[in-house]
């Protein structure tokens, strides 16, 4: 049995030169709620087991992750962290080890060039490489109406989920459950996978998601 770990995840952004941890609902109404090295110190000192920084507006504006504040993370945290945001490139990625962080995160540039993940792996190891999957519920009336998807009923109705790039800004029709499945052979060594119904909105986990993909995969 895999041991549980307690990992924050904090989304954040540059808005500020000090970055800034951001919160939304469902991916909108996004509102600030602290220095990302400070509280990322917090949970640290609270016993998180890891600490995950997803810079949310870096993909989206087409620039490079926040090395600065890894850095500065990096002298005040000691458990692994997990880098997200703007990683479109092995040397990317390169750059944001050399700043303190023990795996980095993709997910936009993963579905752009999936070849991406088997080059992380390959390069820095499969237990450095981590793909984000920001999942979707599409209900449909019947498995039927949504052919070469993996559809799942809930207690909501039948529905398949759909991966979102961006930050959640766009859309992409990729199967979000076979994307994890193709992620592993590709050499993924975890999926952080977020439900884009649930974020933020307090009522607990979409366990249906979960369930569906931790059934077809065997990486944390």
């Amino acid at each position: 049995m895999i041991c549980k770990r307690i990992i924050p995840c904090l989304d954040c952004d540059l808005a500020v030169p000090e970055g800034r941890v951001v919160k939304g609902v469902e991916f909108k109404q996004i509102r600030y709620v602290g220095v990302p090295w400070q509280l990322a110190k917090k949970y640290y000192e609270d016993g998180a087991d890891e600490i995950v920084f997803l810079d949310i507006t870096a993909s989206h504006e087409r620039r490079e992750t926040m090395v600065h504040i890894i850095e500065k993370t990096a002298e005040n945290v000691f458990v692994p962290l997990t880098v997200g945001g703007g990683i479109r490139t092995v040397e990317d990625a390169r750059k944001v080890f050399n700043a303190g962080a023990d795996k980095v995160s993709i997910n936009t540039a993963a579905i752009q060039n999936p070849d991406l993940v088997n080059q992380i792996a390959k390069y820095f190891g499969s237990q450095a490489c981590v793909v984000a999957i920001d999942a979707k519920r599409r209900y449909v009336k019947s498995p039927k109406d949504a052919e070469n998807r993996i559809v799942i009923k809930t207690s909501e109705g039948y529905c398949w989920f759909e991966c979102s790039i961006y930050g959640g800004r766009k859309f992409t029709g990729v199967d979000a459950i076979r994307w994890a499945m193709e992620v592993e052979e590709r050499g993924a060594g975890e999926i952080l996978l977020t439900s884009m119904d649930r974020d933020g909105t307090v009522e607990g986990y979409d366990i249906p998601l979960t369930k569906a993909v931790s059934e077809r995969v065997s990486i944390p």
